[in-house]
C-alpha cells in the first residue's frame, strides 16, 4: 500500500529531527512525508534545509491554519492522490525500526479497518503473569489483580493513584482499555499490554495513528480543539468508531518523550482537561443516563481532589496546583457555558 506520513509540528526543531532520523531507518519507508509547521520562527525550516530526507515535503502554515487539528486537515489536503493510508506522528516521538511495517500490515490482516494505532513502549512497565488467567478472566480479558495493579490479557502493570481511588469508589472504567464507558473516563491505550497482538478498539492516540485516506476525505479533525488540541484524537476516533472498525497493533512500537516546548501552561491545561473531556463524552454519548452523568462529574471532582493533593506531594508542586485550579475553573464553567457539541 502507498502511504503518506503527516507530522504537524510547532517550535520543536530538534525533537522533529530525532523523529525523522528514526523514520529514515524504517524497514518500510513512507511514499511521502509532509511536515506541516506552525512555528512562529524559522528554526524548523532551517533544520530541514540542513538535513535531507527522502520524499519529504515542507509546508509552513500561517495563523489561520495554525493549531494541531487545523494543521492535520491542511496536511490531508496536500496528500498525494495515490496514497491509500495516511499516518500521523507527534513530533516528539521516536520509532522502532519496524513501526510502519507492522502498522501498514494490519490493514492486510484487517482490510475492514478504518484506522490503526501504534503502541508506545517507554511510558509503562508491564510484567507477564506467571499463572494463566482463570476461565472467567479469559472471557473478560482481565484477570484478578491486587488493588494497586491492573491486569489484562496475561500482563500486569502498576495502577496510578487515581485509578486505585476510582476502584474503591466504584468509578473505575467498566469497559476494556481503549473503549469508552457511558460515563466517560475510560482507560486509554496505555492499558493495553505489550503482547504483540492486534486489539479492536474505539479510540487510540493521535500521535501514533493511521487512517484510510478515503475516510479522511469524508471526516475531518474537529477544529473545536484549538491550538494544542487536547483530546482531539479521542473525539476523532470515537466518531470513526461509529462508522467502522479501529485497531491498535501493539507490534507497531514507538517511544514518546513528551517534549515540554509548545505545550500550554498548566492552568490552561487543567481547563482543557475538563472542558474538552466533557465535549468528547457528549460526542460519544449525547444523551447519557442520570447515573452516567453523576459518575462523570464524580470522577471529574475526584481527579481535581487528587491534583490538589499532588500540589503537596509532587515534584513539581506549582504545576500540580495550577492544573488543579484550572480543572476547578473548567468544571464551574460548565454550569454557565457548556461546550457546544456539533
Amino acid at each position: 500500500m502507498n502511504f503518506s506520513l503527516i507530522i504537524c509540528t510547532y517550535m520543536r526543531p530538534q525533537p522533529l529531527l530525532k523523529l525523522l532520523n528514526s523514520v529514515a531507518k524504517q524497514s518500510l519507508y513512507p511514499n511521502e512525508i509532509l511536515i506541516v509547521d506552525g512555528s512562529i520562527d524559522n528554526e524548523t525550516k532551517e533544520v530541514l534545509q540542513n538535513n535531507s530526507f527522502k520524499n519529504l515535503k515542507y509546508f509552513k502554515v500561517t495563523e489561520e491554519n495554525r493549531g494541531l487539528t487545523k494543521q492535520r486537515n491542511f496536511g490531508i489536503e496536500k496528500v498525494d492522490t495515490t496514497s491509500e493510508i495516511v499516518c500521523f506522528l507527534d513530533d516528539d516521538t521516536v520509532l522502532t525500526e519496524t513501526y510502519f511495517e507492522a502498522l501498514i500490515n494490519t490493514y492486510s490482516i484487517h482490510p475492514e479497518a478504518l484506522g490503526v494505532g501504534g503502541y508506545i513502549i517507554n511510558e509503562v512497565e508491564w510484567w507477564k503473569n506467571e499463572q494463566p488467567n482463570t476461565t472467567q478472566a479469559k472471557m473478560s480479558g482481565r484477570a484478578q489483580s491486587r488493588p494497586n495493579e491492573f491486569t489484562y490479557d496475561g500482563y500486569t502493570r502498576n495502577d496510578g493513584s487515581r485509578f486505585i481511588l476510582r476502584k474503591k469508589l466504584g468509578l473505575d472504567a467498566n469497559k476494556p482499555p481503549a473503549h469508552f464507558p457511558d460515563f466517560g473516563h475510560g482507560r486509554s491505550v496505555s492499558f493495553l499490554p505489550p503482547s504483540g497482538k492486534i486489539y479492536r478498539v474505539e479510540q487510540f492516540m493521535g500521535g501514533a495513528a493511521s487512517y484510510k485516506k478515503q475516510i479522511l476525505e469524508r471526516e475531518k479533525f474537529s477544529e473545536y480543539f484549538e491550538g494544542y488540541g487536547l483530546y482531539e484524537d479521542a473525539e476523532f476516533t470515537l466518531r470513526l468508531s461509529k462508522l467502522g472498525e479501529l485497531y491498535v497493533n501493539t507490534s507497531a512500537q514507538l517511544n514518546h518523550f513528551h517534549e515540554a516546548a509548545g505545550r500550554p501552561d498548566w492552568f490552561k491545561y487543567g481547563i482543557m482537561v475538563v472542558r474538552n473531556g466533557f465535549y468528547v463524552w457528549k460526542i460519544k454519548h449525547p444523551n447519557p443516563s442520570l447515573k452516567a452523568r453523576f459518575k462523570w462529574h464524580a470522577t471529574a471532582f475526584l481527579l481535581i481532589f487528587i491534583r490538589f493533593g499532588n500540589a503537596l506531594t509532587a515534584t513539581d508542586k506549582t504545576a500540580a496546583f495550577n492544573e488543579a485550579i484550572g480543572r476547578t475553573v473548567g468544571w464551574f464553567s460548565l454550569l454557565f457555558n457548556k461546550p457546544k457539541v456539533v
